[in-house]
């Protein structure tokens, strides 16, 4: 099994295929980190665990089963659509492309809302409606649409099972090492929250365009997000050297407010 790591084009293909799961990883770093976000503080770390763990089984269960996978490809019915000159071919794969797109839209629009309306849930409050329960549940829809994408990409790039594995593992483990870093970054900056929010829609339409056999080159999505991920950087930047106003009135003394009293 293990004979394949002999060839040093195998270990040229386990690391771009860990820096390409990696990559893909963000997305859901990102979700994980924003629903997680409405849990008490103490919830927050075992809430993210839990997650990439669930990512992590989930990618691990789909190897398992890589044939059927490949054959997710395979049409299980077609239509015709109107707006069609020939027949439409459904798959498993566009369902579940379809679904997880059409998932991460109302939930990023969800949160958005909540954010701008001032909706937020309180936190550790008795009776609210957030619960550990409902949060994994949300973790694993999504896990499963990017578990998805994240094994295609692994079958098109590798020959071998064992550098799949390999791979995924190894990349879980970097996502885990620095998922609370990008947790508390993105929770607490607000515009890069939203970006970060802003940037699942673009992500749930990109899904939803591959369910209909379109395709949106991801090296333009990933460019854009580095783009304005740079861009607000150099915002934060800005701002921390720009003083804060000083009210004049804090200088005036005690007894001039007397003397203009009487």
């Amino acid at each position: 099994m293990f004979d394949v790591f002999s060839n040093p084009d195998v270990w040229l293909s386990l690391l771009t295929l860990t820096f390409m799961e990696v990559v893909l990883g963000i997305d859901n770093i990102v979700f994980i980190s924003i629903v997680v976000s409405r849990l008490p503080k103490d919830q927050q770390g075992k809430g993210r665990t839990i997650g990439l763990i669930l990512a992590l089984v989930f990618r691990i269960i789909l190897l398992m089963f890589i044939s059927s996978i490949v054959n997710a490809n395979q049409p299980l019915f077609t239509v015709e659509p109107f707006w069609m000159d020939e027949p439409f071919a459904v798959s498993w794969r566009d369902i579940i492309l379809f679904g997880g797109g059409m998932f991460l839209l109302a939930k990023s629009t969800t949160e958005i809302h909540n954010k701008l309306e001032g909706e937020e849930e309180e936190h550790g409050v008795a009776g609210g409606t957030t619960t550990m329960g409902k949060i994994l549940v949300q973790i694993i829809l999504v896990d499963i649409v990017f578990s998805f994408d994240s094994i295609l990409t692994a079958v098109g790039m590798v020959d071998h099972l064992i550098v799949m594995v390999i791979a995924v593992i190894l990349s879980m483990g970097i996502m885990l090492a620095f998922a609370k870093v990008i947790s508390d970054f993105v929770n607490n900056h607000p515009t890069v929250k939203m970006l970060a929010l802003s940037f699942l829609i673009l992500i749930g339409v990109m899904l939803i365009v591959e369910a209909f056999h379109g395709e949106i080159p991801k090296g333009y999505i990933y460019f854009a997000m580095f783009f304005s991920l740079l861009v607000e950087f150099l915002n934060m930047k800005l701002r921390k050297k720009v003083e804060p106003v000083q009210l004049r009135q804090s200088e005036i003394k005690t007894e001039d407010i007397t003397a203009q009293g009487r």
